[in-house]
Parts: structure tokens; C-alpha cells; sequence
């Protein structure tokens, strides 16, 4: 399941954690919450960030 956890701190600080997204598509679904909040000030990749995003393969069939 994919999904995306905010955590404020008690200073105020946010942190946001994707989970269940493959390669850079965690980047993609918290854009819009870095917008947001201000922009990144550190970034931390779990090992998910490295796994290979599943990508439609288009089979070629001769004639």
C-alpha cells in the first residue's frame, strides 16, 4: 500500500516519509507537499528509492 506520513515536530518541523513507492515515484506523489511546506532540507533514500518502478514493456512481434 502506498502512502505518505507527515510528522511535526514539537519546534514545528516537518518531516514527510513515503512508503510503498518504487524508484523516484516517491519523489513525485510528495512534490506537492515540499511545495508546501517550503522545500527540502535534507532527504534520507530508503532502500525503495533504489528498487527498479515497474515500466509497461511493449513486446514486438514480427510479421
Amino acid at each position: 500500500m502506498k502512502t505518505i506520513e507527515i510528522v511535526i515536530g514539537s519546534a514545528g518541523e516537518t518531516t514527510v516519509r513515503t512508503q510503498g513507492f518504487a524508484g523516484d515515484a516517491c519523489r513525485e506523489a510528495s512534490k506537492f507537499l515540499e511545495q508546501a511546506l517550503g522545500g527540502r532540507i535534507r532527504e534520507d533514500l530508503t532502500s525503495e528509492f533504489y528498487q527498479a518502478q515497474s515500466v509497461p514493456q511493449n513486446a514486438y512481434q514480427g510479421p
